[in-house]
């Protein structure tokens, strides 16, 4: 009997991640912090290779913007989770 109430307990704990996954995911904090770090990063990009006309540079904005704004969000992730 043990056991299953430590079964229950560890699926309960479990669907309260996802349940927190699935609400972070929706989010519009999430959406908005998004936009405006790939916004800035392109402005930032966009500033330092105005010089080249090259379409390797170019072809790196979305990939730069996107990596950089989903490694930043784990921090406001967890001050969003507090709230």
């Amino acid at each position: 009997m043990k056991d299953l109430e430590k079964r229950i307990d560890n699926i309960e704990a479990r669907n309260k991640r996802v349940e927190l996954d699935k609400k972070w995911e929706t989010s519009w904090t999430r959406r908005i912090c998004i936009m405006i770090l790939t916004y800035i990063i392109v402005l930032i990009y966009s500033y330092v290779i105005s010089k080249y006309n090259n379409i390797y540079f170019s072809s790196l904005v979305p990939v730069i913007g996107f990596t950089l704004s989903t490694l930043s969000l784990g921090l406001i992730r967890k001050i969003w989770e507090k709230k």
